[in-house]
């Protein structure tokens, strides 16, 4: 497979000479499988010959040893190189793990404390996973303030005036009500699991003191809809960025699909027949089903016809960089929102993205004087009191229901 990015004899008896040599032509195969371009391909393979020469200098044994690679990463004097060459050592752990050894990960003295919180908060408390990272993380961060400011002491010397002290360095690192009122949550589920765990047979939970946080205090961030349909009339649809991202702004504002929903959309899900879209897998742990507008299934069926990376993936959406694969993160689908909206010239609020368009959505239903139980069925919301911040917005239906101010005449 070598063959097919060089074509030097030199150059070839250089790529299969070294500690990974009988295993180039595997990995130089696994870049193609993947996708990769030629030229990103050609980078990967030089830098692994690379480190295979360096390797094979330092045969200490059979396998190659996770501290000939660090010395390996080291000997760049730019991050870019290093880079690229950890990416590549990495692919090639995976086609040919027999040849290197297993990473000593560090030891962690929180390791078996944090797993055995996972697994309180996965399999007693029924959390979904994305949650449950939250929850570690701040049990994590909780445990390194305590060794800081407690070093030595046991979990059960925890007092209550520890935690005060734990609560209020929490609160000084933010001042979103939100963020605070969830600092204080997260502290007091990690206490709560003190206690059922028999670590500290104090209730410490109930001096752990509430954060208001009034979620219909404030307008939701909204977009006026010409704005949206500007912004999505002035996207090209000559690239196959361009036929992907207007099928994307179309999809988020049409359906009110959450970000993660859209990313985990597999072709299998659009009813074509039925102008539908099944989401599965939702934040409320319901299935539901969505309409498929006119527009926004013509832009979906343009991209997946004539754009969409031909690849062996279920998912609909999938990233152009080599190798084509779904969307991991969120940032990635709100960076394509935000990039779109900024092009076309709209003001945009401070944290906007993917979930923008939905609070759009949710506001143009309610000022067109759809049913309140309707919107909250289309957006997926378990509780129709969680629809209801949609209503402040819709000023001329509250006008109507206004009561006459007293003493009035008229």
């Amino acid at each position: 497979m070598l063959d097919f990015y060089f074509t030097y004899p030199k150059v070839l008896r250089r790529l299969r000479d070294g500690a990974l040599g009988n295993e180039m032509d595997r990995i130089a195969a696994h870049f193609s499988d993947l996708g990769y371009k030629r030229a990103s391909a050609k980078i990967y393979i030089g830098r692994l010959a690379k480190f295979s020469e360096f390797a094979a200098r330092d045969a200490r044994s059979a396998r190659i040893d996770q501290d000939v690679v660090d010395r390996f990463l080291l000997g760049f004097r730019t991050e870019s190189p290093r880079v690229s060459a950890a990416t590549a050592i990495v692919h090639a752990r995976k086609v040919a793990p027999e040849r290197f050894s297993a990473p000593c990960p560090l030891a962690n003295p929180d390791g078996p404390l944090l797993a055995t919180y996972q697994d309180h908060l996965l399999r007693v408390r029924g959390l979904e996973p994305r949650t449950c990272e939250g929850l570690l993380t701040s049990g994590r961060r909780i445990l390194a303030w305590l060794r800081d400011n407690l070093p030595d002491q046991p979990l059960a010397k925890i007092t209550g005036e520890h935690v005060l002290a734990l609560v209020r360095h929490f609160l000084s690192l933010t001042a979103n009500d939100s963020t605070r009122s969830a600092a204080t949550s997260h502290v007091r589920a990690f206490l709560r699991f003190l206690r059922w765990s028999g670590l500290n047979d104090q209730d410490l939970a109930r001096l752990v003191p509430r954060t208001p946080c009034w979620r219909l205090a404030h307008l939701p961030p909204r977009l006026a809809w010409e704005d949206i349909q500007r912004a999505i009339d002035a996207i090209e649809v000559t690239t196959p960025s361009g036929m992907r991202d207007r099928a994307i702004m179309l999809v988020l504002a049409t359906t009110g699909l959450r970000n993660k929903e859209l990313r985990a959309l597999e072709l299998k899900d659009i009813r074509w027949r039925t102008a539908e879209v099944l989401v599965l897998r939702t934040k409320g742990k319901r299935d539901r089903v969505v309409p498929l507008l006119n527009e926004a299934g013509a832009a979906l069926a343009n991209y997946i016809l004539h754009a969409r990376p031909k690849v062996d993936n279920p998912h609909v959406f999938l990233s152009f960089a080599p190798p084509p694969r779904p969307f991991r993160c969120a940032a990635s689908i709100s960076r394509i929102v935000r990039s779109r909206l900024e092009q076309a010239g709209i003001d945009l609020p401070s944290a906007a993205g993917a979930h923008l368009l939905r609070h759009s959505l949710a506001t143009q239903l309610v000022r067109r004087r759809r049913p309140i139980n309707e919107v909250a069925d289309l957006l997926g919301h378990r509780s129709i009191d969680t629809t209801a911040i949609y209503v402040k917005v819709a000023l001329p239906q509250l006008a109507d229901v206004a009561l006459p101010f007293p003493g009035d005449a008229s």
